[in-house]
């Protein structure tokens, strides 16, 4: 692994010279950058505001994303769509819906905020829905972006047609940053055909139970797509062909005792895990902000999909055949990454009223701060909102 990125590589990006080449919501940004350089402040990139309740939002002057809308090309025979940064969600599941196509990572729409998310803000927050053990991440479906950078430069990685990324594929780096890089301008993604055939099933299981036989069933050649287990109830989606989700259907049933879960029933659910909207979600929003429990948070664990229950006491939602663990709880903020850490994995404190102070381990906080010199060596972006600022 090299040190550092060298973005004067022509193997790692592209740099746009000719001011004419650049629109001018896209030039108004780069002066925007130049000056905040020049004032020695921080920028903190914002679209529709979906995410705001991510990180510390305490630094940084925004730069407005959401009036650069718009698909620039969309290809249904290619599997390709590229749009400009503040185009909503909506507009582009509409468009992909409308030819028998979605995005396959399933990110959550932000219905919580009045215009819903941007596709900029879709792959800066990097966040997948359901199907994200089965069909890949946020990271797995990013062909390309446009963005620009700290040193007020306008960048391009990667491509708009499948394997033709030659060098550092750097477009990926771009998934989870949190504007804490650069400002996307413009996004390529991969796009699926909509699956043929969708069966819910569910199980009345304990949660050690539930993990091992997600985890089993992930074994094995089962069209598995989705999994969740709250409330000694474990819920899974097949998707597939017809034949092959019958099928597995009746296997899994005949197995652990399930049955199926009508479709619009099942419908209503996943969307609400998708967009984190569901009753779990709800009632560990309104712990959290009523007071009613001193110090109550609701937090998102990344743990090896076989790891043990996590001991700690709370309510827990398990997704991604156990990989992702929604855990509310009062337990002090040490307790959870310990007990995160012990499981293999890590914790980020999702809604919380007080959120608390970011720590990362010595080695990734130095890589971290490595890229970001590379992208930003003035700090334009370096709000803290991900990690400690340098020199904090």
């Amino acid at each position: 692994m090299t040190s550092s990125v060298d973005l004067s590589s022509p193997d790692v990006a592209l740099a746009a010279t000719d001011p004419q080449d650049l629109s001018a919501p896209v030039r108004a940004w780069l002066d925007q950058i130049r000056e905040a350089r020049e004032r020695r402040v921080c920028l903190r990139v914002r679209g529709a505001g979906s995410k705001d309740h991510l990180g510390d939002l305490g630094r940084g002057e925004v730069l407005d994303t959401q009036s650069w809308q718009g698909i620039v090309a969309y290809e249904p025979s290619e599997l390709v769509l590229t749009a400009r940064a503040g185009t909503p969600l909506a507009e582009v599941e509409a468009a992909l819906a409308s030819q028998g196509q979605f995005l396959a990572f399933e990110p959550p729409r932000g219905r919580a905020s009045p215009s819903g998310s941007t596709l900029g803000g879709v792959v800066a927050a990097g966040l997948s829905g359901p199907s994200r053990a089965s069909r890949g991440a946020v990271r797995d479906h990013v062909l390309g972006v446009r963005m620009l950078n700290g040193r007020a430069q306008s960048l391009r990685f990667g491509g708009s047609v499948m394997k033709n990324v030659a060098g550092f594929d750097l477009s990926r780096l771009m998934a989870g940053s949190m504007g804490t890089l650069g400002v996307l301008t413009e996004v390529t993604l991969k796009v699926l055909p909509q699956p043929v055939a969708t069966v819910t099933l569910r199980f009345e299981l304990s949660q050690e139970r539930g993990i091992a036989l997600i985890n089993q069933w992930a074994g094995q050649p089962v069209p598995l797509d989705a999994s969740a287990w709250w409330d000694e109830l474990l819920v899974v989606r097949l998707r597939g062909a017809q034949a092959a989700v019958a099928s597995a259907g009746q296997r899994l049933m005949q197995e652990a005792g399930g049955q199926e879960v009508p479709p619009e029933l099942a419908q209503t659910f996943w969307d609400g895990l998708r967009d984190q909207q569901d009753e779990f979600f709800e009632r560990a929003r309104g712990l959290v902000h009523s007071g009613r429990v001193a110090g109550a948070t609701l937090w998102r664990l990344s743990v090896p999909a076989t790891a043990k229950p996590i001991p700690v006491p709370g309510e827990t939602l398990i997704e991604w055949f156990g990989a992702q663990r929604w855990l509310c709880t009062a337990a002090p903020a040490a307790v959870v990454h310990e007990a995160a850490a012990r499981a293999g994995g890590h914790a980020v404190a999702w809604v919380s009223t007080v959120p608390p102070a970011v720590v990362l381990p010595p080695v990734l906080l130095r890589l971290h701060r490595q890229v970001q010199r590379a992208f930003d060596p003035d700090g334009v972006f370096d709000t803290g909102r991900l990690w400690p600022r340098a020199g904090a």
